[in-house]
């Protein structure tokens, strides 16, 4: 086997897995997210769409015959509106409607819009009318056909202290003769949240049913998420499943088993739902353009005569940190998926964590990992380097070789294996290094794009978001690019003086096509995140350190 055709195939590899992403994958449009701002008086009014009112296709009768008439109705809205509960803990201000009782507003107090200090705290909630705000909640008919409630809350506003829970009550009577209490427990140091939902039939005929829970979303819209899965994702019997919403629009699914929780998530952030009751459930998702809807559907029930009946769940609308999901439990921590390359992603996430707990600095973090890495693999690197410099020694030899035998490939495959061994080379020896690298490459990748500790954390100097790619501001527009892309510049640099000191193939065309890949990726790499590329170009420059060492010793 030629030692650089096989060089030449891991490179476009790389080309190819790492352009696929750039090239082909097409990014979502930026949307501004709207900015709610509220005060314990006065807070935004949703805008109500006329369209919530036409009822989908409904699903089977599951109301008795008994059940008032009203029940079936297309849904009406209360003839008044409800105020807006504003909740405030040290993780969020989150703004809960009295009409319909969904969440209008969940702004995070530590992450914002964009990388400037003085940027609009990061809203989680998109949706507008109150059937679509999450945690909405139904009994006996589908949302979509059912009464909105209007509720009345036993606090004005919530302001969690550090130290101790506390609980919103919401009460409501429906025309059916259905009484809902909803209780909502914050905890001042938690995205967590506790949601108990109590159903009293105050009517005097029993009542057959199941309860529904929304949970509705828009993408949490961002640059650095248009390359990643962002939509509806659950853990069912212990398996991850996300759903595309592409797929969503051709038709809608029904997923059931063991529910731990069902989830809308982005790049780096999710809203959740955790049932108390895991077994007996149903998931329907659907989707009308970039709005996604996760029913959760509960088993059948019968509320007797002045019966009663009590629905838990817990609630989790954060970000997609893992050691805060794993302190939140349920396994929420599953939600974060580096894919096949997940056993080695996590490692690599934890390593830039214990770094930057000593640097504070994730920049130098993402080095310090590079610089470890590059050591565990110097011993195989090193001799992979030492075996295609070998390899260049002999090259003349193999030419002869292959001139001599062009027309006998057989005996050409016996003197070249007699070549090998009387210079004691490995054909393979140079590649052998390059495909055990490529798993961590790609893990340090995925943990590199995906990971929330990245996102709006500076470097230095110019570099300010590492989960954004470089870009030097000279006060002047650069079509295209906005300012000098000076870390990607430098890596391709990196990368064209690497090729200049590796031994060159024998073959003038794959020569040619190895000079011309430093271009290929610097181009490919302008639109990737800074840390991605920082760990490239430092990657780069151990390299080319390492080929000093070997050409000085090979020249001795």
């Amino acid at each position: 086997m030629d030692n650089y055709r096989a060089i030449l195939a891991i490179v476009l590899a790389f080309f190819i897995l790492l352009g696929y992403q750039y090239l082909f994958v097409v990014p979502q449009q930026e949307q501004k997210q709207p900015v709610v701002e509220t005060t314990a008086e006065q807070a935004p009014q949703p805008k109500i769409s006329p369209q919530v009112v036409q009822p989908k296709p409904a699903p089977a009768e599951t109301i008795q015959a008994e059940q008032p008439a009203q029940f079936e109705q297309p849904v009406n809205l209360p003839a008044q509106q409800g105020r807006d509960i504003v909740v405030e803990t040290s993780k969020y201000i989150a703004v809960i409607s009295e009409t319909g009782g969904g969440i209008k507003s969940f702004r995070l107090k530590n992450y914002r819009e964009a990388a400037a200090p003085d940027a609009d705290l990061k809203e989680l909630i998109t949706t507008d009318s109150y059937i679509d705000l999450p945690l909405y909640f139904t009994w006996g008919v589908e949302p979509r056909r059912a009464q909105i409630p209007l509720f009345a809350a036993d606090k004005d506003t919530l302001k969690v202290e550090a130290g101790e829970s506390q609980t919103l009550t919401m009460t409501a009577q429906l025309s059916s003769g259905l009484k809902v209490i909803r209780r909502m427990t914050f905890d001042p140091d938690s995205y967590l949240i506790k949601m108990s939902v109590d159903i009293d039939n105050l009517s005097e005929t029993p009542l057959q049913g199941s309860s529904y829970l929304s949970l509705t979303n828009r993408p949490f819209v961002g640059k650095a998420q248009r390359y990643f899965f962002s939509g509806p994702a659950s853990l069912i019997d212990g398996k991850l499943q996300e759903v595309k919403p592409k797929d969503l629009e051709e038709a809608d699914q029904t997923l059931q088993g063991n529910i731990t929780w069902i989830a809308f998530e982005g790049t780096y952030f999710m809203t959740g739902v955790i049932p108390e009751n895991q077994s007996s459930q149903t998931l329907k998702l659907s989707a009308e353009g970039d709005m996604v809807n996760s029913l959760l559907l509960g088993p059948e029930d019968v509320i007797p005569a002045a019966g009663h009946l009590q629905y838990n769940y817990q609630v989790y609308f954060g970000p997609k940190r893992i050691t805060t999901l794993k302190e939140a439990g349920h396994d929420l921590e599953r939600v974060v998926n580096f894919g096949w390359f997940d056993k080695l992603a996590r490692p690599a996430l934890y390593l830039l964590n214990f770094f930057y707990g000593y640097v504070g600095n994730y920049g130098i973090a993402i080095i310090l990992v590079t610089v470890l890495i590059k050591i565990l693999f110097w011993p195989i690197a090193q001799k992979g380097l030492k075996s295609m410099k070998n390899m260049q020694k002999i090259q003349p030899k193999m030419a002869k070789l292959k001139e001599k035998y062009k027309n006998d490939s057989a005996r050409l495959n016996q003197e070249m294996m007699g070549l090998y061994k009387t210079y004691k080379v490995n054909p393979l020896g140079g590649c052998l290094p390059m495909f055990l690298q490529i798993p961590v490459f790609f893990a340090l990748y995925k943990v590199l794009l995906q990971a929330i500790e990245l996102r709006h954390a500076p470097f230095m100097l110019w570099v300010t978001d590492l989960s954004a790619p470089d870009r030097l501001m000279i006060g002047v527009d650069i079509p295209y690019l906005g300012g000098i892309p000076v870390l990607t510049l430098l890596m391709g640099g990196s990368m064209f003086l690497q090729q200049r000191m590796t031994p060159a193939p024998v073959d003038a065309t794959q020569a040619k096509i190895m000079m011309f890949l430093p271009v290929i990726f610097t181009f490919m790499f302008l639109n990737f995140a800074s840390g991605l590329v920082l760990y490239w170009l430092v990657n780069n420059l151990l390299s080319i350190a390492q080929q000093y060492f070997i050409n000085k010793q090979t020249a001795a």
